[in-house]
């Protein structure tokens, strides 16, 4: 099964062993994993700021990029979630690559997701040890269902234990562009993600989007918590 890897903005910019994990997690479900080196952005911030002659240019790169591999897969479900509902809806006007985004689409898995209902990954490479709570990412959740798989492959790692936060499928605050437009607002939603998830008591906050994990992280510090570790999935799926 060959699995073209988008790695993301922020995970290739803030932290890439994200995406070197996904690579351990796609070749241990037995993918034959490719990251093309030219890839950059999705385009969907281009596409939140109403940008929308770069967001479709952006969205035909990746398009090209990404059409000869059997499946694209990206540890983020926002980005993942751009390219396989989004690039139809940009590009609608333009026939021909309407016909590439839309056969393109039904391709496009966020990791987990591709983890446990493609690949149908059952053992890790991973042993972590210790407790964790999950922040279900609102693009994800919502517009891909993404919520059972994560916890589904936490479940097959026998040394951790799930602790749910209250109002876990609640948002973090970030939402791309709203963070830095509604600065406020965004702090504000951050620090009641924070409380929840610290009230668990759990060792480490666990997600599916780095954009989500940033703010998360960001307001924790800020707000004096300096142990509690806030983790993409794959770095938990693959630690060692």
């Amino acid at each position: 099964m060959r699995v073209g890897l988008f790695v993301t903005c922020l995970v290739d910019l803030m932290r890439p062993r994200i995406g070197f994990a996904a690579i351990e997690l796609l070749e241990a479900a037995g993918c034959e994993v490719v990251v093309p080196a030219t890839q950059t952005c999705c385009g969907q911030p281009a596409w939140n700021s109403g940008d929308r002659a770069s967001a479709a240019k952006l969205a035909k790169k990746v398009i090209a990029e990404f059409e000869g591999f059997a499946y694209v897969v990206a540890p983020s479900g926002s980005c993942a979630d751009h390219i396989r509902n989004g690039y139809p809806g940009i590009l609608a006007d333009e026939p021909a690559w309407l016909a590439r985004a839309t056969a393109l689409s039904s391709r496009v898995f966020e990791l987990t997701d591709f983890l446990v209902n493609v690949a149908k990954l059952e053992t890790l490479p991973g042993n972590f040890s210790g407790s964790v709570t999950y922040h279900d990412s609102c693009a994800g959740l919502r517009s891909l269902g993404i919520k059972a798989q994560p916890r589904a492959l936490l479940a097959k790692l026998p040394q951790v234990s799930l602790k749910e936060m209250n109002a876990a499928e609640e948002c973090c605050g970030f939402g791309g562009t709203f963070s830095v437009k509604f600065g406020d607002i965004s702090a504000a939603i951050a620090e009641k993600k924070c409380n929840n998830a610290v009230a668990t008591e759990a060792d480490a906050i666990v997600g599916g989007d780095l954009g989500c994990l940033l703010n998360i992280e960001g307001k924790l510090r800020r707000m004096g918590d300096e142990t509690t570790q806030v983790l993409h999935i794959a770095e938990v799926l693959t630690a060692k």
